[in-house]
């Protein structure tokens, strides 16, 4: 087993995964029916993108786990989901700031891995491209709606920006594991990643009048290694809690 590509593919899967899990709670809960259906299938398309990827690292792996296996067995040590998906929903503005955060790195590293050297991962990725197109153009819109809104709704999305910030930069942050897959053509290098990220998000922020934060700024990390914040336990306690219970049930 290629072992730092089983833990590539479970770090791709496992963000989508928990963001996903994150958005859900949302539904019957959005600031309008419009927010709430979109909400739904936002989250919808993740969780289907945590199925490819984690069905991938089962089959790669060849120990019997299915993409159910991991998303359920799996203690908070043992996933690698980046840190900003597990922050809290708070306020629709802190929701809407984590996504477009996250929706900005995901569009640009899809666009990367659709030219992987590994045709499964460049095919998953060709695929999810198309939904993380219109997640990013979505939360993109919503920025830009809530920085040049009301003064309320502008201190909102300003605070969930800066409170943020310091979980962008382990997006970024490679280590052996992905510096391996850029070696074998698997995954596009960080540097060009960045680059795409911050003139992105600078762009979108001038246009919503909001202020970003210094890109050398101190940032979270230690997700993708398994080092995580105190949400997450919460987060798999209720996301686990039927297959936990009732080891092999099906609907």
């Amino acid at each position: 087993m290629d072992n730092a590509k089983f833990e590539y593919l479970l770090r791709l899967g496992d963000s989508a995964l928990i963001l996903s899990q994150q958005l859900s709670k949302w539904c019957g809960k959005g600031p309008a029916l419009e927010e709430d259906m979109a909400l739904t299938n936002v989250a919808l398309d993740l969780l289907g993108q945590t199925r490819m990827w984690l069905s991938y690292a089962g089959e790669l792996e060849g120990r019997g786990r299915d993409e159910d296996k991991l998303a359920f067995l799996r203690d908070a040590h043992e996933m690698r989901c980046c840190l900003i998906t597990e922050q809290p929903n708070g306020n629709y503005a802190d929701t809407t700031m984590r996504q477009f955060y996250f929706d900005t790195f995901h569009y640009f590293l899809m666009q990367g891995l659709v030219n992987s050297s590994d045709p499964r991962i460049a095919e998953i990725a060709a695929k999810s491209v198309k939904e993380i197109t219109y997640h990013l153009r979505r939360s993109s819109d919503l920025v830009v709606r809530l920085g040049d809104g009301t003064a309320d709704s502008h201190a909102k999305i300003q605070s969930a920006a800066n409170e943020l910030w310091a979980y962008t930069g382990e997006m970024f942050a490679y280590d052996a594991v992905e510096n391996a897959m850029v070696e074998q053509g698997v995954a596009p290098e960080a540097a060009g990643l960045r680059a795409a990220f911050l003139d992105h998000v600078a762009r979108v922020f001038e246009e919503a009048t909001l202020t970003m934060l210094p890109p050398d700024a101190w940032m979270h990390s230690g997700g993708k290694q398994g080092r995580h914040t105190e949400h997450l336990g919460y987060i798999l306690a209720e996301m686990q809690f039927l297959q936990r219970a009732y080891p092999g049930a099906e609907w």
